[in-house]
């Protein structure tokens, strides 16, 4: 962990210093990086709706999880206290990805907006509906394992839960 650190430490140096540099850089650079910002997002998002099946299906005390990561007795055993902390760590990550489709969706609308002044516009939607789907999938995935473990998670925290799932999706489906 330390050495991602330090390494992370290092690209955000060098990506300083490219920037100051270059104040300019090609809209392609940014859309790819916002794009690969998105699916590592979305690739996090995906591992704790796996982690937290994991957690779900392992009995207390049993080794290998279903995806093939150790849940040692120490993991599993605290799977009571775990299990809506790691839901609610996949509930900020999926708001997270929401913003950042919703911020491509504002940045689509205002291109359309100039594309009327003559400003140059690419009109494929392809990649915008690709994320949306994209995150509507994991979405439910996500929402499908909160509703399985609403015993786990008692009275109190569940319908906080629902409150911010339906957010998510009425502001996705709004905009």
């Amino acid at each position: 962990l330390r050495l991602v650190a330090v390494l992370k430490a290092i690209l955000e140096g060098e990506k300083a210093a490219v920037l100051k540099r270059d104040h300019h850089l090609p809209l392609s650079f940014h859309r790819r990086q916002e794009e690969l910002k998105f699916s590592l997002g979305l690739q996090r998002l995906q591992h704790h709706v796996r982690e937290i099946q994991a957690l779900r299906d392992s009995p207390a005390g049993e080794g290998p999880g279903q995806d093939g990561s150790l849940l040692g007795s120490p993991m599993a055993s605290a799977a009571p206290q775990e299990l809506p902390t790691l839901i609610l760590e996949a509930v900020k990550e999926l708001e997270a990805a929401k913003q950042q489709v919703l911020k491509r969706i504002q940045i689509w609308k205002r291109q359309q907006q100039l594309a009327g002044n003559g400003a140059l516009f690419e009109e494929n939607l392809a990649p915008l509906q690709k994320r949306c789907e994209s995150l509507v999938e994991v979405y439910f995935q996500l929402h499908q394992q909160v509703m399985a473990a609403s015993a786990e998670l008692g009275a109190e925290v569940l319908p906080r839960l629902l409150e911010r799932f339906n957010e998510v999706l009425s502001s996705l489906v709004k905009r």
